[in-house]
């Protein structure tokens, strides 16, 4: 794959195993490792690792965080096994299917449906939700993982407008294809969204809607990093995104469907894997103050003597 820069990184937020479930994980997909830990000292949840991974060539963030937060199917990650890309394509999908099935959930059973060959949803031992899938070889290409929202409860049926909303706002974007529901697919309304894809930032995500009777809905245990240059993109994506004043916090931000973001500078990334104790206790103590993060306080705080 190739290794272009990934402006949008999944954070996952987990009480206290960020970095079991990282390795784990980590020894399941293709192409995947951990690639560093930081340890920040003396936050809200006390000391917490900040782990960062690549799983199939693509970046993560996990932090123990504490435990304030669960995952839920409302974001899951598509896996997908392409026969024309990935020898052997349909045996690896039975293998990492064995181990995400290891004190893990099935919600949907790894069969034949009528919009693949082989599918299945899983929720594994951390609560993290999987949709595998053996990919139609004569489909357009997507990356191996994609991050998928569902669309429930207040926000069903509102998959396509936040679609076209988020393209708007991120650049290199698009809506790729999308699928809807026909009449009689009740309680699901005809002509909401059955499966869409899109490209933010060169970051694929597909969404769909669903009107069953979920009892969850986006929160902050799942949420996506945008990594800014400066501070002018940081403020721009802020004003944009931000729609629940109570929720800015520490560069986090919710948007008008209740999914989470951070809003972040590219410089974090060197800062928290390049830094001494110190600078990293100046840092995070300077982020703790801050709703949105101000560049300039941070490289301030960072450079200190």
């Amino acid at each position: 794959m190739s290794k272009t820069i990934q402006n949008i990184v999944p954070h996952l937020w987990f009480n206290k195993e960020a970095n079991e479930a990282a390795a784990f994980y980590a020894s399941i997909f293709p192409d995947s490792r951990v690639t560093n830990v930081t340890t920040l000292h003396d936050t809200p949840s006390g000391d917490a690792d900040l782990v960062s991974l690549e799983l199939w060539g693509q970046k993560f963030m996990a932090i123990n965080g504490g435990p304030y937060f669960q995952f839920n199917p409302s974001v899951s990650f598509f896996v997908n096994f392409d026969p024309s890309r990935e020898k052997d394509a349909s045996a690896k999908l039975n293998e990492v299917w064995s181990k995400l099935s290891e004190g893990g959930t099935v919600l949907m059973p790894l069969d034949q449906y009528p919009f693949s060959e082989k599918y299945g949803l899983i929720q594994d031992k951390y609560g993290l939700s999987w949709q595998l899938i053996l990919t139609n070889p004569e489909g357009e290409e997507r990356p191996p993982i994609v991050p998928s929202l569902l669309f429930v409860g207040d926000q069903c049926g509102k998959a396509e407008e936040a679609i076209h909303f988020y393209v708007s706002v991120f650049k290199d974007s698009e809506q790729g294809l999308i699928a809807r529901y026909p009449r009689g697919m009740e309680p699901n309304k005809e002509g909401t969204v059955m499966f869409t894809d899109f490209r933010l930032e060169n970051h694929w995500f597909a969404a769909m809607d669903s009107a069953e009777d979920h009892q969850f809905s986006f929160n902050e245990a799942i949420s996506f990093m945008v990594y800014c240059d400066t501070q002018d993109e940081i403020d721009d994506y802020w004003d944009k995104l931000s729609a629940v004043p109570e929720a800015e916090q520490c560069g986090w931000l919710k948007d008008k469907f209740g999914l989470s973001w951070q809003i972040v500078p590219r410089e974090m990334d060197d800062i928290m894997s390049n830094s001494t104790p110190d600078q990293l206790a100046r840092v995070n103590q300077a982020v703790l103050t801050m709703k949105k993060l101000d560049l300039a306080e941070l490289q301030k705080a960072y450079r200190e003597r």
